[in-house]
C-alpha cells in the first residue's frame, strides 16, 4: 500500500513539474513557431499614399526576417475606420497587423459619437514606425507663395476653393477647419479614401490646396506641379530643407507643430511573446539600408520603439490630439 502511495505521489509530482515546464515554456514555444503562415498587414487607406508605401517597405523587410510573406492590404473607408475595426476584430494570433496613422486612433474617438471600435481597449501597440512630416502646397496654378497669401486669397472668394485631403481628422482637415474657424477663411473640405487619389485632384486642380506627406508630393514639388508654402512640426523637414516651418512665418498654433507617429498595431489580446518579437524585427527592419533609404525619401524619421514604449507615447499624445480635435471644430463629413 505505501509503495502505491509512494508511486503515486511521484507521479502527482512530475505530472505538476511538467506541467509547469510547459507553461513556463508556452511564450517561447509560441514565438518559435510564429509566424507559421503569411502574416497580413492592413492599412487603412487606398494604394499609393504614405502610409502604404511605408507598409510594403516594412512588410518586404519583415517576410525576410519572419520567413513568411508579409501580405499588404488597402482596407480604405470611412476616415480610417474599416480597416481599423477590421484588425481590432480580427483573431489576436499575430497574423493581422494594423499600419495606422494618429487619425483613427485618436481623432475619431472625437469625430464618432460611436465607433465600432476602441483603441485603447480593442488593440495595442507593437511599435511606433517612424515620424512622419507633412508640407502644405497648393496646386501651382494658384497665385499665391506664402501661406498668409493663401489665408487672404481664400477669405476674398469664400467657398471658391477646395483643400483635400484623405478624411475626416485628417492633418489637412484639421487645417481647413482652422483656417476657417481662426481667420474667416471658408474652404471646402474635400475628403478621400487616400493621399494618391487626393493627390491626382490636387495636380489636376479639381482640388487647389492640401497639406500632405513628402513622400506623396515631393515628385510633383520637384516637377514644379505643386507650390510648397510650410512644412509641419518644430524643426525643418530634411526632405525639404529650403521650405520653412509654420512656427518660422509666425503661425505656431497646436495644429501647425502638433505631430504623431505613424504605427504598427496588433488586437489587444495578442500574446505578449507574439508582440514583442514582432517588435524586435520592426526595430531590425528599420535599421537596414533599404528602409532608412525609403524612410529618408519619404522625409520620415524612424523610431522602431518598444510596444511598453510605443504605448506610452500613444497615452501621452492622446490627450493632446483630442483637444486639437475639438478646438479646430473638424467634423466629419
Amino acid at each position: 500500500m505505501k509503495t502505491s502511495l509512494s508511486l503515486h505521489s511521484g507521479l502527482l509530482r512530475l505530472a505538476l513539474l511538467t506541467s509547469a515546464l510547459v507553461l513556463g515554456t508556452g511564450p517561447v514555444l509560441a514565438q518559435k513557431s510564429y509566424p507559421s503562415k503569411p502574416v497580413h498587414l492592413v492599412v487603412q487607406y487606398a494604394a499609393g499614399g504614405s502610409a502604404d508605401i511605408m507598409a510594403r517597405t516594412l512588410g518586404d523587410g519583415l517576410s525576410k526576417r519572419l520567413g513568411q510573406p508579409v501580405i499588404v492590404e488597402n482596407r480604405s473607408g470611412a476616415g480610417g475606420i474599416i480597416g481599423t475595426s477590421y484588425v481590432a476584430k480580427s483573431p489576436p494570433d499575430g497574423y493581422t497587423l494594423l499600419m495606422t496613422v494618429p487619425g483613427p486612433i485618436a481623432a475619431n474617438l472625437v469625430l464618432y459619437k460611436k465607433l465600432p471600435y476602441d483603441p485603447r481597449t480593442d488593440l495595442r501597440m507593437v511599435s511606433d514606425i517612424a515620424g512622419q512630416r507633412t508640407v502644405m502646397v497648393v496646386n501651382s496654378a494658384l497665385p499665391v507663395k506664402t501661406y498668409a497669401e493663401l489665408i487672404e486669397l481664400v477669405r476674398k472668394a469664400p467657398g471658391k476653393y477646395a483643400m483635400g485631403s484623405w478624411g475626416p481628422g485628417t492633418q489637412p482637415h484639421q487645417l481647413q477647419a482652422f483656417m476657417e474657424k481662426k481667420y474667416g477663411a471658408s474652404v471646402l473640405h474635400a475628403a478621400y479614401k487616400g493621399e494618391s487619389p487626393m493627390v491626382a485632384d490636387l495636380i489636376s486642380g479639381v482640388v487647389h490646396m492640401s497639406s500632405a506627406s513628402i513622400a506623396a508630393l515631393k515628385p510633383y514639388i520637384d516637377s514644379g506641379k505643386l507650390r510648397t508654402l510650410a512644412v509641419a512640426g518644430t524643426t525643418r523637414a530634411s526632405a525639404l530643407p529650403d521650405v520653412p516651418t509654420f512656427s518660422e512665418l509666425g503661425f505656431k498654433d497646436d495644429v501647425y507643430t502638433f505631430m504623431a507617429p505613424t504605427s504598427l498595431m496588433v488586437p489587444a489580446k495578442t500574446p505578449d511573446a507574439i508582440v514583442e518579437h514582432l517588435s524586435r524585427e520592426v526595430a531590425e527592419v528599420l535599421k537596414t539600408p533599404e528602409m532608412l533609404h525609403r524612410l529618408a525619401e519619404m522625409g520620415a524619421d524612424p523610431i522602431g520603439n518598444t510596444p511598453a514604449q510605443a504605448a506610452a507615447d500613444y497615452r501621452s499624445y492622446l490627450p493632446i490630439a483630442l483637444k486639437l480635435t475639438q478646438s479646430t471644430g473638424v467634423q466629419p463629413n
